[in-house]
């Protein structure tokens, strides 16, 4: 009976968390005058990928940095397939044109990149540390390029009038409390709803194997679900394409790109020709249902979690 409340709390935890996440990142984005699709690829997309970031470099540090490959491949289909899909099925979002002509660039360079350097260059099937400084240094200037340009374009907002200036200003430590409070919630309640999850499924007879390309994949994509799902709620469908998009591009480039600088990273011949390759053709997916119409609607949702589920059964049919 506990775990079945711990699994309870640990939803309930990350709806709330997804709510003040949510109502932080739109308080900053109005006091830096910056949009929220910028707070969307940053910020909160930098929050909702600590977890991966964490594991894959305690599994660097203790040995075994090829753990983070799978982490991140597995993360980034999800986040795509499932989480986007699930998302869209329940509320469209019509997408901003700069995810469309600067954002998704950016993702297929990161994802395309990694593949690359999975394979060729500093040695084969390694990930080496040159190339994660190389990963880890273009974030840092695409996340520069974004938020400057980001204030440039936002030059009306910042001349409003000093009544209003005040009352943003007055209101972002609120906002940064709001924030801190979301990525908290996240953290715990995806902690705790994916361990109790993995506890009742192994209860049930499930493999430890099927539960983790099942359970454990959807469990670590929670956090960019809930928050994705609260955003578009609220209409702020900025933050939640912002947030996917920018969670695939952090968890190459922050995520694989730190590991590497702290052990290179094996990689697995398996997954180079299989994931990866899933990987890259989800993330190109996404372009043209993009492009097609004027909103990501329930129709493109569909298609994109079949597409995971597909996936999903292709991996537990190869580990009959």
């Amino acid at each position: 009976m506990a775990v079945y409340l711990i699994l309870v709390l640990g939803l309930a935890t990350l709806i709330v968390g997804g709510e003040f996440l949510v109502k932080g990142a739109i308080g900053i984005a109005k006091h830096f005058h910056i949009s929220t699709l910028v707070i969307g690829m940053t910020v909160i997309s930098f929050g909702t990928s600590a977890p991966e970031l964490i594991v894959s470099i305690k599994a660097a540090l203790s040995g075994n940095p090829e753990i983070a490959i799978g982490n991140v491949v597995g993360s980034n289909i999800a986040n795509i397939a499932l989480v986007l899909g699930i998302t869209v099925m329940i509320f469209p979002i019509v997408v901003d044109r700069n995810s469309k002509v600067l954002d998704w660039p950016m993702m297929m360079l990161s994802s395309i990149l990694f593949f690359v350097f999975s394979i060729y260059f500093g040695a084969n099937y390694t990930i080496t540390r040159i190339e994660g400084a190389i990963l880890f240094g273009l974030l840092v200037g695409f996340i520069y390029y974004l938020i400057s340009n980001s204030r440039k374009k936002n030059k009306q907002s910042i001349a409003e009038s000093d009544l209003e200036i005040e009352k943003v200003d007055s209101n972002v430590w609120k906002s940064i409390l709001y924030l801190t409070i979301g990525l908290v919630g996240l953290y715990f309640g995806a902690d705790w709803l994916l361990n109790s999850a993995v506890e009742i499924a192994i209860s049930l007879g499930m493999s430890k194997s099927v539960v983790g390309l099942t359970i454990v994949a959807f469990g670590t994509s929670v956090p960019e679900l809930v928050t994705s799902a609260v955003a578009a709620f609220k209409k702020e469908t900025d933050i939640s394409i912002g947030n996917l998009i920018g969670s695939n591009i952090f968890n190459i480039m922050a995520v694989i790109g730190i590991t590497a600088m702290v052990r290179p990273i094996n990689v697995d011949s398996k997954v180079i020709s299989n994931d990866m390759l899933w990987m890259l053709i989800i993330s190109f997916m996404l372009l043209p249902l993009m492009l097609i119409g004027k909103k990501l609607g329930r129709g493109k949702g569909f298609i994109l979690f079949a597409t995971y589920v597909v996936y999903i059964l292709l991996i537990l049919l190869a580990h009959k």
